[in-house]
């Protein structure tokens, strides 16, 4: 199962004019496979993230989560494929205040329409897969940042995704916690087969990576 994405084009309306966010892009990342994309404030990095979530549909190319294409596809069969197959792990967390660790990944699987108790199981897995095992019932705000986002991360991996995409997941942190974050993540895509796919401007956060490319302009070619 793997993220594969073909000669992509996706512009936005400027002015009179046409501004490209994504020129041309190719990019496959392979189950297992921890890929980083690299680039300035700009670039094409949330554009890329965008597509491969399918929250955008770029003008022209293919693009093919878990072996779904979804070129093409209706606002609703992306959003069920966004559902079942792709996990987001976020910037900023985004936390509900009222809600502790344990509840913030339950409800994920009560959106989806999961069984609560299953629902429950799963999330206290999660918990401990991402180091939080003793943190089940404390609230965001008795959280470290670094223990937040561990929990986005686990939030992300609730309904089992086959594709992970994390944007920025260091940007909060210190180097400290954030050497741990992206270490964390490289070992959930080996153990779990993920295809996951990282953007950031943070060289630090790269090291992780079984491969680092680079964007600019909306083109994308491997860092070197």
């Amino acid at each position: 199962m793997s993220l594969d994405l073909r000669d992509v084009v996706l512009t936005y309306p400027d002015g009179d004019r046409r501004l490209t966010a994504l020129d041309h892009v190719g990019l496959t990342v392979a189950a297992g496979e921890f890929a980083a994309v690299a680039g300035p404030s700009g670039s094409g990095k949330s554009s890329l993230l965008a597509v491969a979530a399918t929250l955008v549909a770029p003008d022209s190319g293919r693009v093919a989560v878990a072996g779904r294409d979804v070129t093409g596809a209706s606002r609703a069969v992306r959003t069920r494929v966004r559902r079942d197959l792709v996990g987001i792990v976020f910037q900023q967390p985004n936390l509900l205040p009222s809600l502790t660790a344990l509840d913030q990944l339950r409800v994920m699987a009560h959106l989806a329409g999961g069984s609560p108790r299953a629902a429950t199981d799963r999330a206290r897995a999660l918990l401990a897969a991402v180091g939080l095992d003793g943190a089940a019932h404390r609230r965001p705000h008795a959280l470290s940042g670094g223990e937040r986002q561990r929990v986005n991360i686990a939030r992300a991996l609730m309904n089992d995704p086959a594709v992970l995409l994390v944007d920025e997941p260091t940007s909060a942190l210190d180097r400290e916690r954030g050497a741990s974050v992206t270490a964390l993540l490289a070992s959930l895509t080996r153990d779990r087969g993920l295809a996951t796919l990282m953007v950031t401007h943070d060289s630090a956060a790269l090291t992780a990576a079984d491969r680092v490319l680079h964007i600019d302009d909306g083109r994308l070619a491997p860092a070197g």
